[in-house]
């Protein structure tokens, strides 16, 4: 089942999305990677969504890419007497450790590690940013705050604190055992909330021990001014813009949006912009004209994947949600102005061999008449070079790992083949021109591109490319292994 775009789209699974017909209808639709979100659902239900997107996997003989993201730790006042009360510019309001039931004077705020990073100035918001709070005086189990901006507070909403680095771990007690319970299952990725530095990141990799991808996702300002950092430690990257949106001004996230996509690029490490793109069709079979804007911003700009959240979970429409973004890709990638642009922004460090070896294919394919790029990758370092380039042909990731083709469903471009293990580079060109016919990107009288590493099973041995007939009776027996 070959993708007519390059684009990936994620879709997140939940009760509107949790039985085979739906799961089935969302990848026919064109989803290429499902998301579990662990902030909802029992360990069995996670289970159960996991099995159908395998069955699936196995009935289609398409890899699917699964990403399991950790809840991270949430941030909430207490609860109230009356249950709210409202705030009011300019008013004084307390949060401290003290867990009797609040009111238009104070609430519990039962974060310890707040009170002790909080500073004079500081702000906190509440309820997705809705009410702002400065901090006037502070210790370590209160915080004395000015109203800034006012309106209702409520029982157990969440709590933001934009301008200090918390000493808190970006995993938590639950996201602890929801990690090694994936982990077990056997999904691809491992989305990091709340990270604040890069030694987030190295301890949720410690825990995964190779056994699933690590994505950051960028959704706090300690995390956009500790960004490279973050990035040289994970394998991919989430600009996750809902809680960016609330802690930074709201300008402030279309240029950091487009920053840390191409960042990402030049590190040929993926890249999905996720949160409200289509929010709207939640409730409606129809997105609105700035949301059909902003997913095409986000492909104009390279993104490697869109992603769906509470439309494709939660919402009344979520095939039409997927539907809606596969459309956008295909009009926005058939636009001559998507190549200028997409072309324009090719970069990156060239040191090295393999470096050297994929910006070659990408010439000598858009120079040729070359239909396709055909890349053997082990541990899916070489398919994702291939994709930073972003050629204007199509790309075929041949890998006999079942986890590197499902890991690379999310990357740019990459349409995944599981192939057999290889020891002969001559074996490597025959695979790749069949695959090349079969998966529907050439004909016998076509040529490819084909690129692979000698000894094969070796990760970073990228050395040899060669330009091949689609017909591999053409493929001279003389010719070298």
């Amino acid at each position: 089942m070959r993708r007519q775009r390059n684009v990936k789209i994620v879709a997140t699974l939940g009760p509107a999305s949790s039985d085979k017909e739906m799961i089935r209808a969302l990848f026919d639709a064109g989803a290429d990677v499902f998301r579990l979100n662990m902030s909802h659902g029992t360990h069995a239900e996670i289970g159960e969504r996991h099995r159908i997107i395998r069955d699936i996997e196995n009935e289609t003989g398409r890899p699917i890419g699964i990403l399991a993201d950790l809840q991270g730790p949430k941030l909430r006042v207490g609860a109230f007497a009356n249950e709210e009360e409202e705030l009011v510019e300019g008013a004084a309001f307390r949060l401290d450790l003290d867990p009797a039931e609040g009111d238009i004077n104070r609430v519990q705020l039962p974060h310890k590690e707040i009170f002790e990073a909080l500073e004079p100035g500081s702000s906190l918001l509440v309820n997705d940013g809705k009410i702002r709070l400065q901090v006037e005086d502070c210790g370590s189990d209160f915080a004395n705050c000015t109203v800034v901006v006012g309106g209702t507070i409520s029982n157990r909403k969440g709590v933001n604190v934009p301008d200090v680095v918390l000493p808190l771990a970006a995993l938590s007690e639950k996201d602890r055992k929801d990690l090694e319970f994936v982990c077990r299952l056997g999904v691809d990725w491992l989305a990091l909330s709340f990270v604040q530095r890069s030694a987030d990141v190295a301890e949720a990799r410690e825990l995964a021990q190779g056994r699933a991808a690590i994505l950051s996702k960028i959704e706090k300002p300690a995390a956009v001014k500790a960004f490279d950092d973050i990035l040289a430690v994970s394998d991919g990257i989430m600009v996750a813009r809902g809680d960016l949106g609330v802690e930074l001004p709201v300008q402030n996230v279309p240029p950091i949006q487009k920053r840390l996509v191409r960042k990402c690029r030049l590190a040929a490490k993926p890249v999905i912009v996720a949160t409200q793109m289509l929010e709207s069709m939640i409730e409606s079979p129809m997105p609105t004209r700035a949301e059909v804007s902003d997913v095409a911003a986000a492909i104009y700009e390279g993104a490697d994947a869109v992603m769906l959240s509470a439309e494709s979970a939660a919402g009344s429409y979520p095939v039409e949600a997927v539907n809606t973004m596969n459309a956008v890709a295909l009009e926005v990638e058939n636009d001559p102005t998507y190549r200028t642009v997409i072309e324009a922004s090719r970069g990156g460090p060239k040191q090295s061999v393999a470096d050297g070896i994929v910006s070659a294919a990408r010439e000598i394919a858009e120079t040729a008449d070359i239909k396709v790029i055909c890349c053997y990758s082990q541990s899916g370092k070489t398919a994702a070079l291939v994709a930073r380039e972003r050629p204007s042909v199509p790309i075929i990731a041949m890998t006999s790992l079942m986890g590197t083709a499902r890991r690379l469903c999310l990357s740019w471009g990459l349409h995944c083949v599981k192939t057999d293990e290889l020891d002969r580079f001559k074996t490597a060109v025959i695979n790749a021109a069949r695959a090349a016919r079969s998966e529907g990107f050439a004909e016998p009288t076509d040529q490819l591109v084909v690129t692979a590493g000698v000894p094969f099973g070796q990760s970073g041995t990228t050395n040899i490319l060669r330009v091949a007939p689609c017909d591999e009776r053409l493929i001279l027996p003389a010719d070298p292994d």
